[in-house]
């Protein structure tokens, strides 16, 4: 029995998709309104009585901005909710994959972003991850997956929100100074699956293969989409948002290369296939 929580957002669906791909029967894929995992006493219950050998913790409050002033909220998903399903996994000696993000991190380093750096995450959403990362780290059966700028066909992204401004705008303003990998979800499911067959546990930083920043990701974006928008580049600085932002999020990914994990390509090949896949929704 696998269980999969977040299962109404990109990556839960994708790695739902992924397992019935490989050929799992018993998966209990579960969105918000399947399971509250915020209340204690339905997180064990569930658990419990499926007794899942893994459980795939997606579910998250992600909405970053919001987050700066709903700290409730977004503490008792990301944190209470992740003590729970930890918890519950205890019970039933269940493996956890938690995915966490680039956003623990403060980017002031330069270069790549290690898994032994110390976290200093700068807003709402990234301290709560990390507090979650802090409770998943105490059970032995953990895997911590930090992942960024995840786009996917099951909700909105960066890619369909660029697309959509398209058809409405022919001139846009991105920010030009922060750095990180955008990463498909369809690719980082895959690798998901490969890591919770195993018993390497610990912290893994997984993403698309290169990085850059959003002003490069949106022309690539509108280059192979044939969309015609001007960039005008801007500093975050310049840039209104409750939320403060990492610039540097390059993530290193040696600990996938130490344990025999194969890598995700590269984050332009992914909006290739990313920007097909949406093609062939439109044309149904």
């Amino acid at each position: 029995m696998i269980i999969v929580t977040g299962y109404t957002g990109q990556l839960g669906y994708d790695v739902t998709n992924e397992l019935e791909n490989r050929g799992f029967k018993n998966i209990v894929s579960l969105g918000s309104k399947d399971l509250d995992i915020t209340d204690r006493q339905a997180v064990i219950e569930k658990i419990t009585t499926l007794k899942p050998s893994v459980i795939f913790h997606n579910a998250a409050y992600t909405k970053v901005d919001l987050a700066e002033e709903d700290y409730e909220k977004c503490y008792s998903v990301n944190v209470l909710g992740t003590e729970n399903i930890v918890e519950a996994a205890k019970l039933v000696d269940a493996k956890i994959i938690y995915i966490s993000t680039d956003y623990v991190f403060d980017g002031k380093k330069e270069g790549f972003y290690d898994i032994k750096d110390k976290p200093n995450p700068l807003n709402v959403y990234g301290k709560t991850k990390y507090l979650g990362e802090i409770i998943v780290k105490k059970y032995p059966k953990h895997f911590i997956v930090r992942t960024s700028w995840v786009f996917g066909k099951n909700g909105p992204n960066f890619i369909t929100t660029m697309l959509n401004l398209s058809e409405i705008k022919n001139e846009l303003n991105i920010v030009n100074d922060q750095i990180g990998s955008p990463t498909y979800s369809v690719d980082l499911a895959k690798l998901l699956v490969e890591i919770s067959m195993t018993e390497k546990y610990g912290i893994y930083h997984a993403t698309n293969d290169g990085y850059c920043s959003w002003d490069e990701f949106a022309e690539y974006i509108f280059k192979i989409n044939a969309k015609n928008v001007e960039i005008n580049k801007v500093k975050t600085s310049e840039y209104i948002a409750k939320a403060i932002r990492p610039l540097n999020s390059k993530l290193n990914k040696q600990s996938l290369i130490d344990n025999d994990f194969e890598g995700l390509p590269s984050w332009k090949d992914a909006v290739k296939r990313y920007s097909l896949e949406l093609k062939k929704e439109m044309r149904k």
